[in-house]
């Protein structure tokens, strides 16, 4: 089916709003029976709720409809990520708002005998919130204080559908800008509402896509960065899962405006769900005419191939995913020129990440204004944030810029696991700065987190809590950016490695005080002579964790311990007076290093000691500590 014109797309979006429609009210279930019609249930179709067998639930849930005689009355879809990860897998059924937690296959036919056969919810699979105790269905404090624009539709449609995407206003923002505005006209929308790159660097996107258009050549490129490397980072791909075609509008209207025929989606070939829903939805945008030839009747045309990364940190770094996609090695290159000037094969090019993206139609649709209006003077719209760690409600999260680290970590994430203290927070992936407690009403936007030594990064929050050491935090990030420095410049491959062999001998105890000087003297060397932005942001986690952890550096180096018990090391067990001589301590040590009677009190030999935990976690009567 090929949409000709904006008419055929306006006519086909009339036409297929009723996929939607049960979607957009709230109907209470006790007011429906078995034969109220439709119903959707939609099942999580993320990747962490895919790995918790959401296929299986919604197939089985296919066949109990069927089996019941339902199937005409209820319709089961796969949608994307919903954001509550933690409480996944997921499924929420429409018009009735109920959203059901922790399902497993072994629910399906008690879902469909209550819900929809006795018109009742099942109480049990309904989330209960972990502080009040107050039981919710689909009205999450999870979701009270996110605003949500780039994940405006995951969840809501399903996304191997693209009949329900543009049911969701889909291809309009297109029609918009091919029909009623021009180049000029689209950049200086896009530069009005202020929205800057969420792939971490925060360059203002309409003046990449005007630097990139005044580029003089007959070719230009604008390549699509779901490379997506950070640890813990799962935004982007989220939205490539659950909106596939927002993205695709995003990359067709930034070609009309920059001059480009031809896009690239840069993307980890470990994302296969998105590369799957990507791949369906190229498909169907060709098959409809939105992709190739004369899209919607103008003399507009543009189509998009999937290059696939190799997993190389540094391919999220433009100049590196450019080189990667020429099918050389994938390394940075010295800026400028930048990308917008001589870019993919020395063509001007224009690289954005998904977020970014994702937030354009919406844009274009509702006007800079309103976009504008959102988030802070200098950091405009909202941010998502794939928030995890030691924190209740681990899951995707999308607040206006200027939400505060307190809020999105205790209104949003629920607090800390297990009740604990929190610790500090890392923003911006391994790269990040550690942001301690005083700072938890710090806003969220580019500036205030630069200015506390953090970064806002693609996304990625990490909370710690009081069991955790910083100094083996900071190791930990370090170890990462050791590993996949691509290795062109000295100040990063060997700089990094120095940094973290320092970190290393202060968690075995073998640190001096001359360290924390050289760690600081060579953190900055890096930050000021590496290639490229990777480089130059490594050493903040030392940095921030030096300056707002000081204390814990000190302790491992001075007192030769681990106040948080951690470092392998320099812990130490030892056998209080409660032990009673029941040797279970002593059976279970792998370096037979505890000795003593039956029924009388043992002892350890520190010199052989593993520090593997085993005998207090055997001990039956807390006689053993670790100190």
């Amino acid at each position: 089916m090929k949409l000709k014109d904006t008419a055929a797309l306006n006519a086909l979006r009339a036409k297929s709003l009723a996929l939607l429609e049960n979607r957009r009210v709230s109907i209470p279930i006790s007011t429906m029976d078995a034969q109220s019609k439709p119903r959707h249930i939609m099942v999580c179709g993320g990747t962490g709720c895919h790995a918790s067998d959401s296929p299986e639930i919604a197939k089985l849930l296919k066949e109990e409809l069927e089996r019941r005689g339902l199937s005409d009355q209820v319709e089961v879809l796969q949608t994307g990520c919903f954001g509550f990860c933690e409480k996944g897998p997921i499924l929420e059924i429409h018009p009735d708002n109920t959203l059901y937690v922790e399902v497993s296959t072994a629910d399906v036919t008690d879902i469909v005998e209550e819900h929809f056969i006795q018109g009742k919810q099942l109480e049990r699979l309904l989330y209960i919130e972990p502080n009040t105790e107050k039981r919710f269905a689909s009205d999450l404090p999870f979701y009270h204080n996110q605003l949500r624009i780039a994940l405006r539709n995951c969840s809501y449609i399903a996304p191997e559908n693209i009949r329900e995407y543009i049911a969701a206003d889909g291809y309009q923002a297109l029609a918009k800008v091919l029909f009623k505005m021009t180049p000029d006209s689209v950049i200086a929308e896009i530069k009005k509402s202020g929205l800057r790159g969420r792939g971490g660097g925060g360059f203002p996107t309409g003046v990449k896509w005007e630097l990139t258009r005044q580029g003089e050549a007959k070719q230009r490129y604008i390549i699509c960065n779901a490379d997506e490397g950070d640890p813990g980072a799962f935004m982007d791909r989220s939205i490539l899962e659950g909106d596939p075609h927002s993205v695709l509008e995003a990359m067709l209207i930034a070609g009309s405006v920059i001059g480009s025929t031809h896009g690239f989606i840069y993307i980890r070939a470990e994302y296969p769900l998105a590369i799957h829903r990507l791949e369906i939805a190229i498909s169907q945008a060709r098959e409809y005419g939105l992709l190739g030839k004369e899209i919607l009747g103008s003399d507009f045309c543009f189509d998009v191939e999937i290059k696939y990364g190799a997993g190389a940190f540094v391919c999220g770094e433009e100049t590196a995913l450019i080189h990667s996609i020429e099918g050389a090695r994938g390394e940075p290159s010295v800026k400028p020129p930048f990308p917008a000037q001589k870019g993919l094969w020395g063509k001007p090019t224009c690289v954005n990440n998904v977020e970014t993206l994702a937030n354009i139609s919406p844009i274009i649709l509702r006007g800079a204004d309103w976009f504008a209006s959102i988030g802070t003077e200098k950091s405009k719209g909202t941010k998502v944030f794939a928030l995890a760690g030691k924190v209740n409600n681990v899951g995707l999260v999308e607040v206006p810029m200027g939400t505060t680290l307190r809020q999105i970590i205790f209104d949003i994430g629920g607090g800390i696991k297990h009740h604990r203290n929190f610790k500090a927070a890392q923003t911006g992936g391994p790269s990040g700065g550690c942001i301690p407690t005083k700072y938890l009403d710090t806003p969220i936007d580019y500036e205030s987190l630069i200015s506390i030594g953090s970064m806002m990064g693609s996304g990625g929050l990490i909370v710690m809590d009081d069991s955790d050491c910083m100094v083996n935090i900071a190791k930990f990030f370090l170890e990462f950016t050791v590993d996949e420095s691509c290795g062109r410049c000295t100040a990063c491959r060997v700089g990094t490695k120095r940094l973290h062999e320092t970190l290393t001998k202060i968690t075995e105890g073998k640190g001096s005080l001359d360290d924390l000087d050289s760690l600081e003297k060579l953190s900055k060397i890096i930050k000021d002579t590496s290639l490229c932005g990777l480089g130059q942001s490594a050493p903040n986690p030392i940095l921030s964790t030096l300056e707002y952890f000081r204390d814990e550096y000190l302790a491992h180096i001075v007192d030769k311990s681990c106040p948080a018990g951690v470092c392998k090391s320099l812990l130490k067990y030892k056998i209080t007076d409660k032990c009673k001589g029941c040797t279970l301590c002593a059976k279970n040590c792998p370096a037979n290093c505890i000795t003593g009677s039956a029924k009388e009190p043992h002892v350890i030999d520190e010199e052989r000691c593993l520090k593997c935990g085993a005998c207090m976690e055997k001990c039956r009567f807390g006689a053993i500590i670790r100190h």
